[in-house]
């Protein structure tokens, strides 16, 4: 027998004594790391958490046989919910956003003339945008000096970014994606949850909240929402980035109403920019521009919600008995004394 071999009982001839010690050591060390582990996750679990309390509600409870809605689609087939006056209770949606504490920003584009539309604009949204969470108007604007003064409810500001303008009004439509892709990089990322991107020439008529969020979402153009595939103005020429096939697509999406959380808009921006730059490369602009190249996104990259066209109308269209609320309106203008001016 080996020096170092001893007699241990059921060990003898199996370990040397060295192995049994080590085996006593680590066993000891085992014991050691359990008792100070459960000791401080005795002590973490122990500690206060800030939690927020969640507040009572009373409500009709949902029923599984009686859809809220028959008459309009209210899931895509890659479930996606399309949002309708009836569809969602907004005190229990207003609750879970409060909870999670969201900031949202607001973009908008007032370049030129447009400036004109922006004191409505801020108004109807103080009134009806958000109500009761706190916002970030991100007014993109060449006249910083004519941006009106405009009285804002607690934890909502106005956030003034100027760009230049251009001549053509097609060129500013485009470089909204550009100037939208930048900030949201350089700034967005670090002050709001969500973006909400929209028109100025429009004005809120009714509750816009925190029902329309989610990571990606577009709306149903107004004149195109209950129209066939065939119908939509996608860009339909082969040479454009924005080119999508007679045989592909879902909706067609207004250019004047996206969003999604900053991370998400900061892609389809992106994506989106880096098209039209291609086709102006090659001498192409997209027949509707920067909407062009959203619904062309949107074919390949289904949002996670769908907006109504209670989201976006204009009166000129009427007033369809499906649309129980008219939320964000066109304001009438005259296109020939404002663009490109």
């Amino acid at each position: 027998m080996h020096k170092d071999q001893g007699k241990t009982g059921a060990v003898k001839g199996y370990f040397t004594k060295r192995h049994v010690y080590v085996m006593g050591c680590t066993t000891l060390l085992c014991f050691s790391v359990g008792y100070f582990w459960n000791t401080s996750n005795d002590t973490w679990l122990d500690t206060p958490t800030q939690v927020s309390n969640a507040m009572r509600m009373i409500y009709t409870k949902p029923q599984i046989l009686k859809p809220s809605r028959c008459d309009v689609l209210m899931m895509t087939p890659w479930f996606a919910p399309i949002v309708w006056e009836g569809t969602y209770n907004a005190e229990i949606l207003n609750e879970q956003f409060r909870q999670r504490n969201v900031t949202v920003g607001l973009t908008v584009f007032a370049i030129k003339k447009y400036v004109v539309f922006l004191k409505k604009f801020l108004e109807t949204a103080e009134t009806y945008f958000m109500v009761g969470h706190r916002v970030n108007y991100y007014i993109f604007t060449d006249r910083p000096e004519e941006v009106p003064k405009v009285e804002l409810k607690e934890g909502r500001n106005v956030v003034v970014l100027k760009v230049q303008n251009y001549p053509r009004w097609q060129e500013i439509s485009m470089r909204r994606m550009e100037m939208i892709n930048y900030f949201s990089q350089q700034r967005f990322i670090n002050e709001v949850s969500y973006l909400v991107c929209v028109d100025v020439d429009m004005r809120f008529n009714d509750q816009v909240g925190v029902e329309i969020l989610s990571n990606l979402f577009g709306t149903l153009h107004p004149g195109f929402y209950p129209a066939e595939r065939q119908s939509f103005t996608y860009e339909r020429r082969p040479a454009s980035q924005a080119y999508v096939p007679r045989d592909e697509g879902d909706f067609y999406y207004a250019g004047g109403f996206f969003g999604g959380t900053v991370m998400e808009v900061y892609k389809l921006t992106k994506k989106c920019h880096e098209a039209i730059m291609v086709d102006k490369a090659n001498g192409i602009e997209a027949i509707w521009q920067e909407e062009s190249h959203l619904n062309k996104y949107f074919v390949y990259h289904k949002p996670t919600k769908i907006l109504s066209p209670e989201y976006l109308w204009d009166d000129n269209l009427g007033r369809p008995e499906i649309l129980k609320k008219r939320r964000f309106l066109a304001v009438p203008k005259n296109h020939a004394a404002i663009r490109n001016k």
